[in-house]
């Protein structure tokens, strides 16, 4: 095995959700360990309600591992792994959908300055608007990429394989 990864689903959504399903595929393919936390309950208390205890779910996970993850997540959970990226060791994060806030919650997306990140996000997401995470990569210098689609960027599932494949295999080569 070549270690583990961490695929957290958006609100609304569930673990065997189109694109954390596909992309747990591709790494076990690959010979990676996959695992979607189910944050169905922790989402039934609302959007800024369910932050805090998705964070706690996530992060309790990641402290069972014997060595720091790839956290991938999808819009709420985009928010939550780049969140406990600043309190756990992770060994990289893939980000879609960011949003760069919940509204009702007091803290801002933020993810800790070493971890390697991609962002993928659409152009016409109208959930989660592309000037938030835009203005955070460009902060940040993180490489951003933004494709003709929605929120739900399912339009966009081979080209987000691709991007998590290159970054499967970087992992591979650094270590």
């Amino acid at each position: 095995m070549r270690g583990q990864i961490i695929l957290s689903h958006g609100s609304d959504s569930g673990p065997d959700a189109t694109k954390v399903s596909a992309l747990a595929a591709l790494a076990e393919s690959l010979g990676w360990r996959t695992q979607r936390p189910d944050y169905r309950a922790d989402d039934a208390r609302g959007h800024a309600g369910s932050v805090a205890p998705r964070i706690a779910r996530l992060r309790a996970t990641i402290e069972a591992l014997d060595a720091p993850p790839l956290l991938v997540g999808s819009s709420m959970g985009a928010f939550v792994s780049g969140l406990v990226s600043l309190d756990v060791p992770v060994a990289g994060a893939l980000l879609l959908a960011t949003p760069s806030g919940i509204p009702g919650y007091a803290r801002a997306f933020d993810l800790r300055r070493d971890v390697p990140t991609m962002l993928i996000h659409g152009w016409r997401d109208d959930v989660c608007p592309l000037a938030g995470v835009h203005a955070f990569a460009a902060q940040r210098r993180l490489p951003l990429l933004v494709l003709d689609d929605d929120h739900r960027l399912s339009a966009s599932m081979e080209m987000i394989a691709a991007q998590f494949r290159h970054m499967l295999d970087r992992l591979v080569a650094s270590s």
